[in-house]
């Protein structure tokens, strides 16, 4: 598991919470990503979010397990 603050870049405006812990690595499958999304072990912007669809903007921080993820603009 990753520990630490970790940028992930994405090329799209937004992107999905469940979808970005799978392309963070931070979960292999969304299925277990929904699961730590649902027990309550995810926290976004520093308060836990329960909704897996939530919508993801450049800046936002995702916390799990100790490891923080940073959505970042892909460059073009």
């Amino acid at each position: 598991m990753f520990h630490g603050k970790h940028e992930v870049p994405v090329s799209t405006p937004f992107i999905k919470l469940d979808s970005f812990l799978k392309l963070a690595g931070a979960c292999m499958t969304g299925g277990e990503a929904g699961m730590y999304i649902r027990d309550g072990q995810v926290s976004v912007c520093g308060a836990v979010c329960t909704q897996r669809g939530r919508k993801l903007y450049p800046g936002d921080e995702v916390c799990l397990k100790g490891a923080c993820f940073v959505v970042t603009r892909h460059a073009h």
